[in-house]
């Protein structure tokens, strides 16, 4: 049986330098659903990351892994561990260079495309059976500019494409909180009017 989730994880990279850049996707779904549940962020050394709980109906915790990205897992796990929260009760947000500015898709488990920082989370977990919710930032074209391309800011029409993705993923977290996955998956794995993500699908 699927299950709420009670951790939710944004990638990305610690420092000013990063803050804007596609890398850090995660890390602005994160700090605004903060907002949205009015919980506090604080760093906390034990756990490697900036950490918040919202309590009341939607009892969930919120962690951005300040380890930087390559390193996620010693965050994640230490979390997890502690709280004893287990793998398919995670859902972590990151950058996907796979799908356009805007695109979104909730998955669960699969493949980790290269992203080092689910590679790292897997690694930890010994599993990669965990929820994630990639936000599409779109590639470069080549494959020699990945590094440079995910650690600038977006260009300004991709950036308001990816902040209105956002904003989507906002409007979905009542079905995700509650862990109604096939709602959210279907609200999640569409285009802006109902149009289905090309590309293969992707089954919880």
């Amino acid at each position: 049986m699927q299950r709420p989730p009670r951790l939710i994880v944004g990638l990305g990279n610690p420092g000013a330098e990063y803050a804007k850049t596609r890398h850090n996707a995660g890390f602005w779904f994160c700090e605004r659903l903060a907002r949205e549940l009015g919980v506090a962020l604080g760093k906390e050394s034990r756990f490697l990351g900036e950490v918040g709980q919202s309590r009341g109906q939607t009892n969930v915790w919120l962690l951005l892994p300040q380890t930087f990205m390559n390193h996620s897992g010693q965050s994640v796990q230490a979390l997890m561990h502690f709280y004893r929260i287990e793998a398919d009760e995670m859902l972590v947000v990151h950058d996907e260079l796979d799908l356009p500015p805007g695109a979104l898709r909730l998955k669960f488990g699969g493949g980790l495309g290269g992203h080092n920082g689910l590679k790292d989370i897997t690694a930890h977990l010994g599993t990669q059976d965990y929820w994630r919710l990639r936000v599409g930032i779109g590639h470069p074209g080549d494959r020699n500019e990945v590094i440079n391309y995910v650690l600038k800011p977006p260009r300004k029409e991709e950036g308001e494409a990816i902040d209105a993705a956002l904003e989507r993923a906002l409007q979905a977290w009542p079905w995700l909180a509650r862990g109604d996955w096939p709602a959210a998956l279907q609200k999640l794995n569409s285009k802006p009017g109902g149009a289905s993500v090309p590309g293969k699908e992707e089954k919880p």
